[in-house]
Protein backbone atom coordinates (compact mmCIF):
# COMPACT_ATOMS: atom_id res chain seq x y z
CA UNK A 1 0.00 0.00 0.00
CA UNK A 2 3.09 2.29 0.94
CA UNK A 3 4.33 1.57 -2.40
CA UNK A 4 1.39 2.27 -4.22
CA UNK A 5 1.15 6.09 -2.48
CA UNK A 6 4.63 6.56 -3.22
CA UNK A 7 4.54 5.49 -6.78
CA UNK A 8 0.98 7.73 -7.19
CA UNK A 9 3.16 10.45 -6.08
CA UNK A 10 6.25 10.42 -8.18
CA UNK A 11 3.71 10.18 -11.24
CA UNK A 12 1.09 13.16 -10.19
CA UNK A 13 4.93 14.81 -9.99
CA UNK A 14 5.95 13.79 -12.87
CA UNK A 15 2.86 14.89 -14.77
CA UNK A 16 2.36 18.17 -12.90
CA UNK A 17 5.85 18.91 -13.24
CA UNK A 18 6.24 18.54 -17.38
CA UNK A 19 9.06 19.21 -19.30
CA UNK A 20 10.84 21.88 -20.59
CA UNK A 21 10.60 21.96 -24.23
CA UNK A 22 13.98 24.70 -23.99
CA UNK A 23 17.27 23.60 -22.83
CA UNK A 24 18.56 26.13 -20.58
CA UNK A 25 22.00 26.26 -20.52
CA UNK A 26 23.45 29.07 -18.86
CA UNK A 27 27.33 30.37 -18.00
CA UNK A 28 27.77 32.63 -15.22
CA UNK A 29 28.39 35.64 -17.29
CA UNK A 30 24.88 35.25 -19.12
CA UNK A 31 23.56 34.73 -14.91
CA UNK A 32 25.29 37.81 -14.06
CA UNK A 33 24.11 40.01 -16.81
CA UNK A 34 20.57 39.01 -16.79
CA UNK A 35 20.25 39.53 -13.17
CA UNK A 36 22.28 43.00 -13.21
CA UNK A 37 19.96 45.93 -12.60
CA UNK A 38 21.97 48.80 -14.16
CA UNK A 39 20.19 51.69 -15.61
CA UNK A 40 22.02 52.92 -19.16
CA UNK A 41 21.01 56.16 -20.36
CA UNK A 42 20.74 57.65 -23.79
CA UNK A 43 23.43 59.97 -24.51
CA UNK A 44 22.52 63.60 -25.59
CA UNK A 45 22.25 64.28 -28.94
CA UNK A 46 24.92 67.18 -30.12
CA UNK A 47 22.88 69.80 -32.47
CA UNK A 48 25.14 72.00 -35.24
CA UNK A 49 23.00 74.69 -36.94
CA UNK A 50 23.48 74.78 -40.91
CA UNK A 51 22.31 77.92 -42.81
CA UNK A 52 20.66 77.91 -46.51
CA UNK A 53 23.63 78.45 -48.28
CA UNK A 54 25.90 75.93 -46.55
CA UNK A 55 23.07 73.54 -46.60
CA UNK A 56 23.39 70.66 -50.00
CA UNK A 57 20.70 69.45 -50.99
CA UNK A 58 21.25 65.42 -51.99
CA UNK A 59 19.38 64.53 -55.24
CA UNK A 60 18.45 61.23 -53.47
CA UNK A 61 16.41 63.39 -50.67
CA UNK A 62 13.92 64.70 -53.70
CA UNK A 63 13.34 61.22 -54.88
CA UNK A 64 12.22 59.93 -51.59
CA UNK A 65 9.12 62.04 -52.17
CA UNK A 66 7.72 60.13 -55.53
CA UNK A 67 8.71 56.52 -53.70
CA UNK A 68 5.99 54.47 -52.23
CA UNK A 69 5.58 53.56 -48.47
CA UNK A 70 7.41 50.27 -49.32
CA UNK A 71 10.22 51.50 -51.00
CA UNK A 72 10.82 53.83 -48.29
CA UNK A 73 10.15 51.12 -45.84
CA UNK A 74 12.85 49.12 -47.38
CA UNK A 75 15.44 52.42 -46.70
CA UNK A 76 15.14 52.38 -43.30
CA UNK A 77 18.05 50.03 -41.96
CA UNK A 78 17.48 47.61 -38.69
CA UNK A 79 19.18 48.78 -35.77
CA UNK A 80 21.10 46.03 -33.40
CA UNK A 81 22.02 46.14 -29.65
CA UNK A 82 24.53 44.49 -27.37
CA UNK A 83 23.58 41.36 -25.56
CA UNK A 84 20.82 43.12 -22.16
CA UNK A 85 21.38 46.56 -23.60
CA UNK A 86 18.98 49.12 -25.05
CA UNK A 87 21.42 51.75 -25.47
CA UNK A 88 22.65 52.85 -28.84
CA UNK A 89 25.97 51.97 -30.04
CA UNK A 90 28.01 54.26 -32.44
CA UNK A 91 27.52 51.57 -35.28
CA UNK A 92 23.77 52.45 -34.52
CA UNK A 93 23.84 56.16 -34.66
CA UNK A 94 24.12 56.73 -38.32
CA UNK A 95 21.43 54.21 -39.19
CA UNK A 96 19.12 56.78 -37.24
CA UNK A 97 20.27 59.74 -38.64
CA UNK A 98 19.39 57.82 -42.15
CA UNK A 99 15.72 56.99 -40.63
CA UNK A 100 15.38 60.42 -39.49
CA UNK A 101 16.69 62.35 -42.99
CA UNK A 102 13.90 59.99 -44.26
CA UNK A 103 11.30 60.67 -41.37
CA UNK A 104 11.60 64.73 -42.62
CA UNK A 105 11.59 63.84 -46.51
CA UNK A 106 9.70 61.02 -47.56
CA UNK A 107 8.28 59.40 -45.20
CA UNK A 108 7.11 62.61 -43.53
CA UNK A 109 3.27 62.01 -44.50
CA UNK A 110 3.58 58.24 -42.60
CA UNK A 111 4.01 57.38 -38.64
CA UNK A 112 6.84 55.24 -37.73
CA UNK A 113 6.53 52.05 -35.65
CA UNK A 114 9.45 51.04 -33.79
CA UNK A 115 9.31 47.28 -33.35
CA UNK A 116 11.89 45.72 -30.36
CA UNK A 117 12.75 42.34 -30.35
CA UNK A 118 14.97 40.55 -27.79
CA UNK A 119 16.86 37.03 -28.02
CA UNK A 120 15.65 34.19 -26.05
CA UNK A 121 17.66 34.60 -23.28
CA UNK A 122 15.92 35.76 -19.98
CA UNK A 123 11.59 35.44 -18.89
CA UNK A 124 9.16 36.23 -21.45
CA UNK A 125 8.66 39.46 -19.01
CA UNK A 126 12.33 40.62 -19.22
CA UNK A 127 12.39 40.64 -22.55
CA UNK A 128 9.08 42.54 -23.40
CA UNK A 129 10.27 45.08 -21.38
CA UNK A 130 13.61 45.12 -22.70
CA UNK A 131 12.36 45.12 -26.48
CA UNK A 132 10.21 48.20 -25.33
CA UNK A 133 13.51 49.91 -23.93
CA UNK A 134 14.81 49.01 -26.65
CA UNK A 135 12.58 51.07 -29.05
CA UNK A 136 12.21 53.94 -26.34
CA UNK A 137 15.68 54.21 -26.76
CA UNK A 138 15.40 54.70 -30.66
CA UNK A 139 12.21 56.80 -30.31
CA UNK A 140 13.78 59.59 -28.33
CA UNK A 141 16.97 59.45 -30.67
CA UNK A 142 14.74 60.41 -33.42
CA UNK A 143 12.67 62.80 -31.81
CA UNK A 144 16.56 64.45 -30.90
CA UNK A 145 17.09 64.16 -34.59
CA UNK A 146 13.68 66.85 -35.23
CA UNK A 147 11.00 63.59 -35.73
CA UNK A 148 8.06 64.74 -34.02
CA UNK A 149 7.39 62.32 -30.94
CA UNK A 150 4.04 62.01 -31.81
CA UNK A 151 4.68 60.62 -35.49
CA UNK A 152 6.26 57.93 -33.65
CA UNK A 153 4.21 54.68 -31.75
CA UNK A 154 6.11 51.80 -30.20
CA UNK A 155 5.91 47.97 -29.50
CA UNK A 156 7.98 45.45 -28.29
CA UNK A 157 7.50 41.71 -29.44
CA UNK A 158 10.45 40.41 -26.67
CA UNK A 159 11.68 37.18 -28.13
CA UNK A 160 8.26 36.19 -29.73
CA UNK A 161 9.65 37.65 -32.97
CA UNK A 162 12.97 36.28 -33.84
CA UNK A 163 14.88 36.52 -37.84
CA UNK A 164 16.98 33.66 -36.86
CA UNK A 165 16.23 30.46 -34.85
CA UNK A 166 19.94 28.63 -35.06
CA UNK A 167 21.24 28.32 -31.15
CA UNK A 168 24.43 30.42 -31.96
CA UNK A 169 26.07 33.64 -30.87
CA UNK A 170 25.75 35.32 -34.55
CA UNK A 171 21.73 34.27 -34.66
CA UNK A 172 21.18 35.35 -31.44
CA UNK A 173 22.89 39.06 -31.91
CA UNK A 174 20.41 39.18 -35.03
CA UNK A 175 17.39 38.63 -32.71
CA UNK A 176 18.14 42.10 -30.62
CA UNK A 177 16.94 44.61 -32.88
CA UNK A 178 14.50 47.26 -33.29
CA UNK A 179 12.64 47.27 -36.53
CA UNK A 180 10.84 50.13 -38.59
CA UNK A 181 7.35 50.11 -39.88
CA UNK A 182 5.49 52.95 -41.75
CA UNK A 183 1.70 53.27 -41.06
CA UNK A 184 -0.11 55.26 -42.93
Amino acid sequence: MKSIAVSSVVIALLVLGGCSSKEVVLDTETTEAITSSTVQEVKAVETETVTAEESIVNSNTNSLSHMSMSDIESELSTVYFDFDKFSISSKAESKITKAAELGKTGASAYNLKLEGNCDEWGSDEYNFALGLKRASSVKKALVAEGIDASRISMVSYGESNPVCEDKTQDCYSKNRRVDFKLLP
